[in-house]
């Protein structure tokens, strides 16, 4: 079934509103000195919630980057003191990543500013989800606006 002119808008501004959030995201990373994708690292690990660290493997996949790529973004972030590299406990071979208490910081701060943005977006994405949730038989309940 070809979309509407009404689908069309709304996809536009769903990626408009990401695109905003994104580049707020970007700038905020950027006021402390660490890209965005820096930044989506420390929320990766800060996230983690395996029996044990994160593994550069387990990074390099939710990032959707290559492992030679996540080495490389651990080794500046390492340089920069934000996170350090730890053997597992349970497999000596195994090496995980875990936040400096800087790493921390820079962290949280980013993180409050990112949750504040997002909560002041948060409107806006509901009715996109409700929007793109529903299915095309049934009427829209409230309209996104951009």
């Amino acid at each position: 079934m070809p979309l509407s002119k009404a689908e069309y808008e709304m996809l536009a501004a769903f990626r408009y509103t990401l695109r905003k959030f994104l580049n707020f995201s970007e700038r905020s990373a950027a006021t402390v000195g660490l890209t965005q994708q820096q930044y989506q690292a420390l929320l990766s690990v800060r996230a983690h919630s395996g029996a044990d660290l994160l593994t550069i493997s387990e990074l390099a996949l939710q990032m959707l980057i290559k492992h030679h790529s996540a080495v490389g973004m651990v080794d500046r972030l390492e340089q920069l003191q934000l996170v350090r590299r730890e053997h597992s406990a349970e497999d000596r071979r195994k090496v995980g990543i875990r936040l400096t208490r800087s790493g921390e910081k820079v962290f949280e701060k980013l993180a409050t500013v990112n949750r504040a943005e997002l909560r002041r977006i948060g409107p806006d994405l509901a009715r996109f989800m409700d929007y793109f949730a529903r299915l095309p038989s049934e009427p829209a309940r409230r309209a996104a606006k951009r």
